[in-house]
């Protein structure tokens, strides 16, 4: 914690065998990041007195009182909860609420099936474990073609050990994790099923629950190619261009932003950059899922893991290559695999306990049925099942092996197939939660609109000099990251200009920068800030304010400029609309902007319900009347000042893997690329695996229930008990397997 400054928590929970970290939402540690850290670590306090001084705009994170004075030398606080150890920051007692936890199981006792490419690898052993059960069965089948006697003894005995082995092996790994569960069950049944001569029975058991195995591993390998696909290999070394031009190979790794990379057609973009020279179109579908060529000029972004098609082009490093947004991408899924649905985390805990119960079940029945019925205890006798057969039968037929697998297995499907089309769910809760949602709220800004500006018009008094406006304000905003300064940027590269030497800038928060360009003072910013300034005033009539728009004035002696940037309303947007509208959701658009600005969603979008000038704590507890009020909500936003709208939200939606990271943090479903119809699509998705989760335990409980039910009456031999068993497994398996092959989830606006 001394050393990184925004590391709130670590937790170790000795039951779980996992330690925990919590942070508020940057793993950053660049300056921009932390400042937009301490922001959140400032959001909104609950029953802790007096407001956040931040949101009531008196103070900020570094003069609040509440604050941690020194953060470089932590107070630190220890909880003992039972088995879970907390060693906490004595912090502002606003981060608590805002902090996103990350665990991790401990390697030596992590289970195998939340790990996303770690100690099981599913497809490559699924092939080994069809081939087991394959041979099982044919031995199993020779076996009682044979005659009665040694040769039919030994080939049950070989089938046993084909369909045992895969079992046995993970029997043991549980057991020296302390676990027991259904495959114990399996092979307890098979080994009393020997013991008592039943060798048919128990063999058919073997090849029905390694076949199911089987089934199963291949589904979860289905489900990890899906993901695996995403991601090419990708390159290791780029090419470097040096002061001369002359290309260096360099490791990926050593690339820091401001270098130059040649990229040439048919490559990977290694890092994200932005285009300095050429042309190119880029295939982006490794992070978006949209196939389609995206064209790239001058100025325009470019991603690590993107194919470049055709264009050989000069490229800027603007990160490095650990905080690309192809390694958010891949670190968000392996969240994903780790965070489970509410419904599942309870069949697990169930599970357990389950198992226990049906073994006590299994012991009782065994007694009842032989001192109370009168039963022989072992080997059956004058046309009568034993005692000792009727509770492994009931022993089978009782197991949850369905139940178990019925909403992870559908549950990492939604989730490999959302993940190839652009659309991130951070866990089994994000699938399950959005599917119940009832109202969408909406940023403004980056949401319904790109959220990029762009320099719409320049004018300039006197007129006729509006190129002079350009250029003049292209070369003050080389030094600035502000999203104005970035539009102008981006206009001056793609008019081909070349940024003047600037000397003596200065930059004024929230108002402008002025510098010396030549023998003049230039001035870009706020008109009112730059009337302040200098004591020149703006002529009547020029420059009528523009709905919609945000402009920048540049002020010199000899000449004055205004310049019109535009955030466009997203093509899509009006069509996402009218299609949660179908869908019988309420859509809000909650922003902070002025109300005629956001006058114009109502007749460009569609959106009735627009609520404008809101800051932060506003949208908060908006976002709370509504969730209160008319069921669970759900927010998409896509900037710090959304993260704690986000958190707040029962189901927070995050747009882009590149947004910033504290909006990242907070979120439970990431659309890919800003496109805001991958909502639509995330919805339908949601709806439809909740559906088949439904169907899976309708199917898991149905098959127990009815199967128990003959079971306790006797009437039911083990080999149709082991069938309907079995048979349930599989048809959970495949049932979830139909959301890799979902085809109406799409957005049809």
């Amino acid at each position: 914690m001394r050393q990184d400054r925004w590391l709130e928590a670590v937790r170790i929970d000795r039951d779980r065998q996992s330690l925990a970290v919590a942070r508020l939402g940057t793993t950053s540690s660049d300056a921009a990041t932390a400042e937009l850290s301490e922001r959140i670590q400032a959001i909104r306090q609950e029953d802790q007195g007096e407001a956040c001084p931040l949101l009531a705009g008196t103070q900020d994170c570094a003069d609040c009182p509440a604050a941690d004075a020194d953060l470089d030398v932590p107070r630190l606080e220890i909880r003992q909860e039972g088995h879970r150890l907390t060693l906490a920051r004595q912090t502002c007692p606003t981060a608590p609420t805002f902090w996103r936890w990350r665990e991790t199981l401990l390697p030596r006792w992590a289970p195998r099936e939340v790990t996303f490419s770690g100690e099981e690898d599913y497809d490559r052993e699924w092939p080994g474990q069809l081939v087991a059960a394959g041979a099982c069965g044919l031995l199993a089948l020779a076996g009682w073609i044979s005659p009665a006697g040694p040769w039919s003894v030994g080939l049950f005995l070989a089938a046993y050990g084909a369909g045992a082995w895969f079992p046995a092996v993970e029997v043991r790994e549980r057991l020296q994790r302390g676990v027991l569960d259904i495959h114990f069950l399996m092979l307890a049944v098979a080994a009393g099923s020997a013991v008592i001569g039943a060798w048919g029975e128990g063999a058919v058991l073997l090849f029905l629950f390694s076949l199911s195995g089987a089934l199963e591993h291949y589904a979860m390998g289905r489900t990890q190619r899906e993901i695996r696909s995403l991601f090419r290999e990708a390159p290791k070394v780029a090419a470097l261009l040096d002061a001369e031009g002359r290309e260096i190979p360099t490791p990926v790794e050593a690339l820091q932003p401001g270098m130059r990379l040649l990229i040439r057609p048919g490559e990977q973009f290694p890092v994200d950059a932005e285009v300095r020279r050429g042309q190119t179109g880029s295939d982006e579908s490794t992070l978006t899922g949209e196939a389609v060529p995206v064209d790239k000029a001058v100025g325009d972004p470019v991603w690590a893991g993107t194919l470049n098609l055709w264009g050989s082009v000069e490229v800027g490093v603007l990160r490095p290559a650990r905080e690309s947004a192809l390694q958010k991408v891949i670190q968000l899924i392996r969240e994903a695999h780790q965070r489970k649905a509410p419904a599942q985390r309870f069949t697990d805990r169930f599970s357990t306990g389950y198992t226990y119960a049906v073994l006590g079940l299994s012991l009782a029945m065994f007694l009842f049925w032989w001192l109370v019925q009168g039963h022989a205890p072992w080997l059956s006798a004058s046309g009568q099942t034993s005692a000792f057969y009727r509770a492994m039968t009931l022993l089978v037929v009782a197991s949850p092996c369905a139940l178990v697998l019925s909403i992870p297995s559908a549950v990492l499907a939604a989730i490999a197939w959302s993940a190839r089309r652009g659309i991130l769910f951070r866990g089994g809760a994000a699938v399950e939660g959005l599917a119940g949602i009832r109202t969408v709220a909406m940023d403004k800004t980056g949401t319904l609109t790109t959220g990029e500006l762009r320099v719409d018009v320049v004018e300039s008094f006197p007129g006729g000099r509006a190129d002079e406006v350009v250029q003049r304000a292209f070369s003050l905003e080389q030094l600035s990251q502000h999203p104005l300064a970035r539009a102008v940027n981006r206009h001056g590269k793609q008019l081909g200009l070349t940024p003047s030497a600037v000397d003596k800038f200065e930059s004024v928060s929230g108002q402008g920068v002025s510098a010396q360009l030549g023998d003049r003072r230039v001035y870009l910013g706020r008109r009112d800030w730059i009337e302040r300034t200098t004591g020149w005033s703006a002529s009547p009539g020029s420059g009528a304010d523009s709905p919609g728009c945000s402009e920048i004035w540049l002020w010199s002696e000899d000449l004055a400029g205004r310049i019109l940037l535009q955030d466009d309303l997203r093509p899509t947007a009006a069509g996402v609309v009218r299609e949660l509208g179908t869908l019988g959701l309420s859509v809000v658009v909650l922003t902070g902007d002025r109300p005629e600005a956001a006058e114009s969603l109502r007749q460009h979008a569609g959106v009735q319900d627009v609520r404008a000038g809101l800051d932060p704590a506003a949208k908060v507890a908006i976002i709370r009347q509504l969730s209160t009020t008319g069921g669970p909500v759900a927010m998409i936003g896509d900037g710090v000042n959304d993260a704690p709208s986000l958190a707040v939200a029962d189901v927070g939606v995050a747009m882009g893997a590149r947004g910033a990271d504290a909006a990242l943090e907070q979120a439970g479903v990431v659309l890919m690329n800003d496109r805001l119809e991958n909502f639509v699509v995330a919805y339908r998705l949601s709806q439809r695996a909740r559906r088949i989760i439904r169907q899976n335990l309708a199917v898991s409980l149905g098959t127990v229930v009815v199967l128990v039910g003959f079971a306790l009456a006797g009437s039911i031999p083990l080999t149709v008990g082991v069938l309907g068993h079995e048979g349930s497994t599989v048809l959970v398996v495949l049932n979830s397997l139909r959301l890799l092959i979902a085809r109406r989830c799409g957005w049809r606006g």
